[in-house]
């Protein structure tokens, strides 16, 4: 960034010896999409062949920092072991900044670096290290977490159920200018599953409630639009239909049958209560929402 500034003041001091127009337009370019970042790219094309029929101090060191002229995409990826347990604080931070940075996070719902522990991002019922008879709490909502702070593009996505929409999300959070927060699905081999069947997994997490869709992006508020957008549809599939496919949920049941069966009914009405809630959200009509502009009088 601090690059780009001076190569920005490093430009104006050169404008008489430039083109003015080029000059203006590298300066006041849209470069919050591809086609925009491909043209400028063009300009500063340009440019370069320009300063080097230069000579002098600030034409030198303009030409060395041409580059910064064009987009920088900056992408922060991490796991949830970082994101929502032991980094929890340093990403909170980062959202916190409002800088304009990406940041993407394979959820594997366990810490997969350490041999399948449970943490924050584990789900309900899962057995995992140190939670060998099922974890016995819910997970913890990151994008909700994220959404409060409003100013943050958040999104769940799960390429292996709807690879468009992951596509999408990926377009909206590169061109938002703020902070971007992108929740990825991710199957392990902690699952116990056969990894082959990655994009089945994902496509079972979506259709039982597991795991929802959405994108909530602020740009949206603006236009007087709910910021969050639902992208998969209500549960058509039992919870059990999902979890049985997996060793880290069926396991449960050979061991605490009594257990087993409660978390699996526990599990599957909290995945119902997680779509009503986003649902309910995502179908706030922002146009009519009231506005108290005046206190009222006391008496």
């Amino acid at each position: 960034d601090q690059h780009c500034e001076h190569a920005k003041i490093l430009l104006q001091q050169l404008r008489g010896e430039l083109e003015q127009e080029l000059v203006q337009q590298i300066l006041d370019a849209d470069q919050s999409d591809e086609v925009g970042i491909y043209e400028q790219r063009q300009r500063v094309a340009t440019l370069v062949d320009a300063l080097k029929k230069l000579d002098g101090p600030q034409a030198r060191e303009l030409l060395s920092l041409t580059d910064y002229l064009v987009k920088k995409s900056v992408w922060i990826v991490g796991g949830d072991g970082w994101a929502y347990d032991i980094g929890f604080g340093g990403l909170d931070h980062a959202m916190a900044s409002g800088r304009d940075i990406n940041i993407l996070v394979l959820d594997t719902e366990v810490y997969s670096n350490t041999g399948g522990q449970a943490s924050k991002a584990t789900p309900l019922g899962a057995v995992a290290k140190f939670a060998a008879s099922g974890k016995s709490a819910h997970k913890k909502d990151l994008a909700m977490i994220a959404m409060a702070y409003e100013n943050v593009y958040v999104a769940h996505v799960a390429f292996g159920a709807k690879d468009m929409q992951t596509l999408r999300t990926f377009m909206e959070a590169e061109a938002y200018p703020g902070p971007s927060l992108i929740i990825a699905y991710s199957p392990c081999i902690a699952h116990g599953i056969d990894l082959k069947n990655n994009l089945k997994q994902q496509d079972l997490a979506i259709k039982s409630g597991h795991w929802q869709l959405f994108r909530f992006d602020p740009r949206r508020a603006d236009k007087g639009e709910n910021p969050l957008q639902l992208d998969s549809k209500e549960p058509s599939i039992p919870f059990n239909e999902f979890a049985d496919t997996e060793i880290r949920f069926s396991m449960l049941r050979r061991s605490h049958p009594e257990k087993a069966e409660e978390f699996m009914r526990k599990s599957g009405e909290q995945a119902r209560a997680k779509f009503d809630l986003y649902k309910q959200l995502a179908d706030i009509d922002f146009k009519n929402d009231a506005v108290l502009t005046e206190l009222p009088e006391e008496e």
